[in-house]
């Protein structure tokens, strides 16, 4: 009898301390909340900077939070593409921000790729898409636009049959007037046009909200893709700024030896502009919390997973860099929170996720892992999430490419402590760059001159081993002549 109850005790032990498995036959929502330009440091639990954001904070105590992701190609589309596709650039073929300019190259995300929206939509869950998309290539004759002229243009409709299996559409592509967005409906034609006099973020939130309503009783999937805190910064309602009216401009800025001088045009850039980028963070985490509220109002939280994140981060004039597409810390790191109640355990963990990445490993959470296409070059980290436990990528790539020359441009790595960045131009002689983040985390000093023994052992132990896996062409004969 005795025995009989040790046995039984220890059964219960076992189960109680048993970390989480996902139930195969269980179909939980995605909600995907994506921000645009939103630095990694800048979330008030953090500490790191002077920006409130109550309802990320809250979302952060009750889920996983990552600190060390990153945006392996910080600027909008290439984030984007590889968020979709879980390949890199090269593969996916957007190496650039679709752009008129970049239509020539074929600067945009492919009909034929399989996304993991298509992939859900497969299985029968109820797909939507509301706010920024950005992957579309504009053509002539341009659709009229504030950002459109009749030689340049960025914003596009994007036709039903490149939405990627998203059934419900609410979108533009790029259009930065926050404080008056346009979109295309999911019936609208491309000369059609949804103009709304409300800020951005608050809008999608209604339509998110609605979304959720109508969708409660089926599996769904649903990305809001928030502009702000994207420039100009000053398109965010008056309540917000009002938020930081009372805070010294010294005391958001702190003494951070990145702050250029105040007499200079990015010190003057980042004094005028950092409250109000704060005001717009602030913003989007309220509309945040209101379509979490729904989540909890409609008793579907425990069923869906729900990610925030950003496409990039934004210098914002620190460093001397206006924003984004460089290798500071401030333009690569990115936040991402996950928060799956009662199954996602709630921590924080140092994983070196990488863009692609988030592809196969929200589908193998979702139990639908068996249908991640062969050519998705992202790793699943689905049981770490879950566990803790499992392989974890010692560095992260980073990547900027010239238009139509792959083979060229920047590739590096990011491991716990180093960043590393080997510049390769046509005609000119390659260069290397070596950031500590450990001794220097403002990313003040270049080490690559005097410390050649860590140069070479990222570009050999990481670099190129992680070049060779994705099938990278900038490791190609000529590129390889070029060192």
């Amino acid at each position: 009898m005795r025995a009989a109850v040790c046995s039984w005790l220890l059964a219960l032990l076992v189960a109680c301390s048993a970390p989480p498995r996902v139930d195969a036959a269980r179909r939980p929502n995605l909600l995907f909340l994506l921000a645009d330009q939103w630095r990694g440091q800048a979330l008030g639990f953090l500490g790191q900077e002077k920006v409130q954001t109550p309802h990320l904070d809250a979302m952060a105590r009750e889920g996983l939070v990552l600190t060390e992701a990153v945006s392996n190609y910080p600027v909008c589309s290439p984030y984007r593409a590889m968020l979709m596709s879980g390949q890199y650039p090269f593969r996916n073929g957007v190496y650039s921000n679709c752009n008129s300019k970049t239509t020539e190259h074929g600067c945009e995300l492919r009909q034929e790729t399989t996304c993991w929206s298509d992939v859900l939509a497969a299985r029968g869950y109820r797909t939507g898409y509301v706010g920024k998309w950005h992957l579309e290539s504009p053509r002539a004759p341009f659709v009229e636009s504030y950002n459109n002229s009749p030689k340049f243009a960025w914003n596009e409709w994007t036709p039903p049959a490149r939405r990627h299996g998203f059934a419900f559409w609410h979108a533009y592509n790029t259009f930065d007037r926050h404080l008056a967005p346009e979109y295309w409906e999911t019936d609208m034609t491309r000369d059609q046009r949804l103009k709304v006099d409300r800020w951005g973020p608050e809008h999608e939130a209604d339509v998110a909200i609605e979304f959720l309503e109508a969708h409660q009783d089926s599996p769904f999937a649903l990305v809001v893709s928030m502009n702000p805190p994207h420039m100009p910064y000053g398109q965010v309602p008056q309540r917000y700024i009002d938020r930081y009216a009372d805070v010294p401009n010294q005391e958001l800025l702190g003494g951070r030896p990145d702050l250029q001088a105040a007499d200079t045009r990015m010190g003057r850039y980042t004094r005028r502009n950092l409250r109000l980028q704060y005001a717009m963070m602030t913003g989007v985490d309220e509309q945040i919390g209101r379509i979490l509220q729904a989540l909890d109002e409609l008793g579907l939280t425990e069923d869906t997973i729900v990610v925030f994140t950003s496409d990039h981060g934004d210098c914002i004039g620190l460093q001397g860099e206006i924003s984004k597409n460089n290798a500071y810390e401030l333009s690569m790191r990115v936040p991402l929170l996950m928060r799956w109640r009662g199954t996602l355990p709630a921590r924080r963990d140092d994983l070196l996720l990488s863009v692609p990445d988030l592809y196969p490993t929200l589908l193998h959470l979702m139990g639908a892992g068996d249908d991640v296409p062969a050519d998705v070059q992202g790793e699943n980290h689905a049981e770490l999430l879950l566990t803790g436990a499992g392989d974890r990528p010692a560095a992260q790539l980073y990547m900027k490419c010239p238009q139509g020359a792959m083979h060229l441009g920047k590739r590096g790595v990011r491991d716990h402590r180093y960043t590393l960045v080997v510049d390769r131009q046509a005609g000119e002689p390659e260069t290397v760059l070596l950031r500590d983040r450990a001794e220097d985390p403002y990313q003040m000093k270049d080490y690559a001159a005097e410390r050649p023994e860590v140069v070479e052992r990222l570009r050999r132990e990481q670099l190129e081993p992680l070049l060779e896996r994705i099938g990278d062409p900038w490791l190609s004969r000529s590129a390889g002549e070029a060192r």
